[in-house]
């Protein structure tokens, strides 16, 4: 009796639900993300051989080729309250939409008066902005530059404890850095600028912060590299 042969087929998947889950991840992730607004400049900074890398819990001033300073900080919350502190004493409103906006700045180069205005502006349009001349740096006449370097400092700092301390109450291990100081120059401004800057830090009494710089033989770092400085 001749044996019967069973006709063995390919297995086959059926794609369909992993398709249909990828098309989720994707729109959850369009959905969900917070896209960072461009640099209101970019500035080439001197290079070095340096491969120390900045942390992120920092507050940076960008001095640009014509000297003027930009000032941004890296901690959200910590941004945001040193927003109501210089809105407050500067007498400057900000509403629901321009506070949203602000938290999206990695840095910004106007007065403050004019940063409502600026914020109004489409991100095309912010980096024409006139006037964009840095934030204000005069020590006796309109120290903003040191008003904001101060609140945030003191913002960030009292976050970072806060983390610290509630981390020791629960008894677990804190891996959080203290707030950071930096200073990233382009490779052309006059020194005058740069030391200006300088002594806004140690005004009030912040003597140590890094200086950023990008890698030497051409390319740049995978992230600012940094030097510890102390004037």
């Amino acid at each position: 009796m001749p044996k019967i042969k069973i006709h063995k087929s390919s297995p086959s998947i059926d794609m369909t639900p992993m398709v249909d889950l990828a098309f989720l991840l994707v729109t959850f992730f369009m959905l969900t993300a917070s896209f960072r607004m461009a640099e209101p400049v970019i500035v080439d900074p001197p290079s070095s051989v340096s491969e120390k890398l900045l942390p992120e819990n920092t507050i940076m001033v960008t001095v640009d080729d014509n000297g003027r300073p930009f000032f941004g900080i890296s901690n959200a919350e910590a941004k945001m309250n040193a927003l109501t502190k210089m809105a407050d004493k500067y007498k400057v409103k900000f509403n629901a939409e321009q506070l949203k906006k602000f938290g999206g700045l990695s840095s910004f180069g106007v007065d403050i008066k004019d940063l409502p205005k600026y914020l109004d502006q489409s991100e095309g349009q912010r980096q024409k902005f006139q006037p964009q001349k840095g934030v204000p740096n005069d020590s006796l006449n309109n120290p903003q530059l040191k008003d904001w370097i101060l609140f945030a400092a003191q913002e960030a700092n009292m976050i970072y404890k806060r983390a610290k301390d509630e981390a020791k109450d629960k008894g677990q291990e804190f891996k959080g850095e203290k707030p950071r100081y930096a200073i990233k120059a382009d490779a052309k401004v006059k020194y005058i600028f740069v030391k200006d800057v300088f002594k806004t830090f140690t005004d009030i009494k912040i003597y140590q912060f890094n200086l950023i710089t990008s890698m030497e033989g051409g390319g740049k770092a995978p992230a600012p590299a940094a030097h510890g400085a102390a004037h």
